[in-house]
């Protein structure tokens, strides 16, 4: 389990694609701290330590989280929000991310707000989102501000401009969103009473 709190950003070394895998190797501040089989989230996407050496990790995605995130877009050189698993003593100082990505939004639009920045994303599916809500974008857990259908837009503060992945976010570029858990539990018990 992850908050969406990002810890830093790591850059992208190395990628190798075995058979239907692909291995993505990246170099980041606390790489001296990882152990094999350790969870990490990547963009919000939650990948496993296979390998470490001096300054980088080793990460494998599957066909399957190739087809539901963003990763198969990557390309070396490219800056990953990075979150390493919270503990049972951790502060959850962002909300309940679970590091499974549910589907890639677009950036519609961003405005520049005068001292922060609003994203406009669009996606595909019948998840939701509600104002003053929970949503998880490239990992990064964030407060909507604007819900529409299949729209929503949340507002960036200069901390998380410069200390992730939003900075190099464009028109156009696509993201990993998670909905909020609680969300997705409410909605689906709902339909269910229809």
């Amino acid at each position: 389990m992850f908050t969406g709190i990002v810890e830093a950003l790591g850059e992208i070394e190395k990628i190798e694609k075995e058979e239907s895998n692909v291995h993505f190797t990246l170099n980041a501040p606390f790489v001296n701290e990882l152990k094999i089989d350790q969870s990490i989230a990547h963009d919000g996407c939650c990948l496993t330590v296979v390998d470490i050496s001096a300054h980088s990790y080793t990460v494998t995605a599957i066909h399957e989280t190739l087809d539901v995130t963003k990763l198969s877009k990557w390309i070396k050189g490219d800056f990953i929000n990075l979150e390493r698993c919270m503990t049972l003593t951790d502060r959850l100082d962002g909300h309940i991310v679970q590091g499974h990505v549910d589907e890639v939004g677009v950036c519609k639009e961003i405005q520049d707000e005068n001292g922060s920045w609003k994203f406009t994303f669009t996606y595909e599916s019948e998840n939701t989102t509600v104002n003053k809500g929970s949503i998880t974008i490239n990992g990064v857990s964030l407060t909507v501000v604007d819900s529409k259908e299949n729209e929503f837009s949340v507002c960036i503060i200069p901390y998380t401009y410069e200390n992730t992945n939003f900075n190099r976010i464009k028109l156009g570029d696509s993201v990993n969103l998670e909905f909020d858990i609680i969300g997705k539990y409410v909605a689906r018990l709902l339909a269910k009473t229809k």
